[in-house]
């Protein structure tokens, strides 16, 4: 939640084009970036979400609101019931003068959404069923998208996942050492820079033109999709990071949030293992909606980011620590190290079962007769 003076609610909320039940307002959800609220409508249903967007991580918001507007409306219009469209797609709620948001005199850029009752999400899967269903919920969201065109949208945060850039980064940290912890982290520098050029491999095959640019989510950790009370999937949603980007940027996210039963810092790296069943249980949710649209190569990419992804977070993980801890916020001293660690050991992991798991997807891709 941000700090500073408190925000001016009954001007906000005048902006908009409903009637609020100002003394309902309070805090939301569990949110790192952006500050939420609940607001009760003072009439009838639907209730809504009121969001203060971080224009320190997002810099051209118009431009990111012009996103969400275009991919909204994109995915209403392919629905087939307006009654499901509203369940399944976020709806914004337009300002008075015409606009998705409305920016205050401090500079605040506020939007409002539409709130979803009876719906949950899960920072921890636990079942089979809520990774299939999660599965399903991004193979659709991007097999509704596939036929918008990527150029369309802006990169509302630039070089969010380019390991190339996240690469040159982390070089440029080991080169300054401006904290002097190079030394004591040489083998964790070993281990990812020995691996750097091969995770250049999808980037290197968009460029080539044999991975097709798409319209992607990229945070797709499984508490941004919303389910039912009976963990029927229902509703994508933190739509600020869709921008064109490549399927196995999303699918790898999302696989890194699922199969490891450690947690993300685990201390002890024994317990980092493979939840391999909940890996199955995503892949064929997501295959089961997306493989229509997604072309050979595509698919084989999906391992390659499964393995990508976790990398990608350990290279910033110790990128940060070498830095003095300046971008992630940390509980001690070496938090940041210990996240790459148990992010290396992740790597590993998959590295040990990257045949069983393609093996997986191909079998998902291509069932047997």
């Amino acid at each position: 939640m941000s700090v500073g003076k408190p925000f001016n609610f009954d001007l906000i909320l005048d902006n908009f084009n409903i009637r609020a039940d100002q003394s309902s307002i309070k805090a939301y959800g569990s949110g790192h970036i952006n500050d939420t609220f609940f607001v009760k409508n003072a009439l009838q249903k639907p209730d809504y979400l009121l969001q203060k967007v971080n224009n320190y991580v997002f810099k051209d918001v118009p431009g990111l609101m012009r996103n969400i507007e275009l991919v909204i409306n994109h995915l209403k219009q392919k629905i087939l019931f307006p009654a499901d469209a509203e369940k399944q797609v976020l709806t914004l709620v337009n300002c008075k003068n015409g606009q998705t948001y409305f920016k205050d005199d401090d500079g605040n850029y506020w939007r409002m959404f539409h709130f979803l009752p009876n719906t949950r999400s899960y920072d921890l899967i636990t079942t089979s069923r809520q990774a299939q269903q999660g599965g399903m919920a991004f193979g659709r969201f991007q097999s509704l998208l596939s036929d918008l065109d990527p150029a369309l949208l802006i990169q509302t945060i630039p070089d969010f996942l380019n390991i190339e850039k996240r690469l040159k980064d982390f070089q440029l940290a080991i080169q300054n050492n401006s904290f002097g912890r190079v030394s004591a982290v040489t083998s964790e520098i070993d281990f990812l820079l020995q691996r750097a050029e091969n995770m250049l491999e999808i980037l290197q095959l968009g460029r080539a033109g044999i991975l097709p640019l798409r319209i992607t989510h990229n945070d797709t950790k499984f508490n941004n999709v919303l389910l039912d009370q009976t963990d029927h999937f229902q509703c994508v949603i933190d739509l600020d990071t869709v921008m064109p980007g490549y399927v196995a940027y999303d699918f790898g996210d999302a696989i890194r949030t699922i199969i490891n039963k450690g947690a993300e810092d685990e201390p002890d790296l024994d317990k980092v293992q493979l939840n391999i069943p909940l890996f199955a249980a995503f892949t064929q949710g997501y295959l089961s909606e997306a493989k229509h649209f997604l072309t050979g190569p595509e698919v084989k990419s999906l391992v390659k980011g499964v393995l990508l992804l976790p990398y990608m977070q350990a290279v910033r993980f110790l990128t940060d620590y070498l830095q003095g801890d300046v971008y992630y916020k940390v509980r001690f001293t070496a938090h940041n190290l210990q996240r790459s660690r148990a992010q290396m050991q992740l790597v590993k992991m998959l590295e040990k079962q990257v045949d069983a798991l393609q093996q997986i997807i191909e079998n998902e891709w291509q069932p047997k007769q």
